[in-house]
């Protein structure tokens, strides 16, 4: 796959009228749009605080010293850079993609590649972590804008293979990535859902803000077959012959067990959480999360 073709400049320059924006407060090496949770001097005020001996008396408020005759600072929120960290899934189960419909693993290259546009286009740092069994890309958020080129050869250079190990990793990353960052993880989430849910509370007590697009073709959700189906793992050697209508309430059963974990888990660990079809297209799904980040924004 070339590198350049996993961005749509359209798509790109459309999307650019809304910012990615943070819930909650940033720590970057660099000023930017996103709140900081530590005090600097932008033009937001954020409080009054007593004076002690070493403050900068240029901060000093003399018109409330006037009136009380006591020293106080004006502290102001500080702004800083955003640190996008892209997780990708590259478990076998993401080459899954029924006819007239763009792979699971096609559709988190495109998310990821315009997602990762966005983030340096807007100043901010961009990384990207991916892996099944194995992490097996680790590159460190940056801001310069060749770093894009890095991130997409990595991208146009993976491939999804063999078994999920999605958990193990996502803890490992937990502990890698600096605190509070923007962590937005591309799966299908074909894993333990107790699991992924572990997974979320780690990245959450790591005060990272955490953002799942739970990527699901339409064939896995309908699972309407009307004939003996050959069922191949994509993860394994294992194949199935088997008359769908007599596992297909088994299977709905099952789908909505793993479904009921992971709703359980979105609402316990403030996830941003988006259940997406890949029948729609990249750029609304990336519309619709863009904006209500916006309305959410820390």
């Amino acid at each position: 796959m070339n590198p350049a073709q996993l961005v749509d400049p359209a798509v790109v320059s459309r999307l650019a009228h809304t910012p990615l924006a943070a819930r909650q407060a940033m720590l970057g090496h660099m000023s930017g749009r996103h709140q900081s949770p530590h005090r600097g001097s932008s033009v937001e005020f954020a409080e009054y605080r007593k004076y002690v001996p070493g403050d900068d008396t240029r901060r000093v408020d003399w018109r409330v010293y006037a009136r009380s005759d006591r020293f106080y600072i004006k502290e102001f929120e500080a702004d800083t850079n955003l640190r996008l960290c892209l997780i990708l899934d590259t478990s076998g189960s993401m080459a899954f993609g029924s006819e007239g419909v763009p792979k699971k693993w096609d559709y988190a290259v495109e998310m990821a590649a315009t997602l990762a546009h966005l983030a340096i286009r807007q100043g901010d740092a961009a990384g990207l972590y991916a892996g099944g069994k194995d992490l097996h890309c680790a590159i460190p958020p940056s801001r310069r804008p060749t770093h894009l080129m890095a991130l997409q050869e990595a991208l146009a250079n993976m491939r999804p293979e063999a078994s999920t190990g999605l958990a193990s990793h996502l803890h490992q990353l937990a502990e890698e990535i600096p605190q509070r960052a923007l962590v937005i993880l591309i799966s299908d989430l074909l894993d333990d859902p107790e699991d992924i849910v572990d997974c979320w509370q780690h990245l959450r007590f790591r005060q990272h803000d955490l953002a799942v697009f739970h990527l699901v073709d339409r064939e896995e959700c309908d699972f309407e077959l009307d004939a003996p189906y050959r069922f191949v793992d994509l993860e394994g050697d294992d194949v199935i012959i088997a008359e769908p209508e007599a596992i297909q309430k088994r299977y709905r059963e099952a789908v909505s067990r793993h479904q009921a974990v992971l709703d359980r888990g979105v609402r316990e660990c403030q996830v941003d959480y988006h259940h997406v079809m890949t029948q729609e297209s990249c750029e609304s799904v990336l519309v619709r999360f863009l904006t209500q980040r916006l309305g959410q924004q820390g």
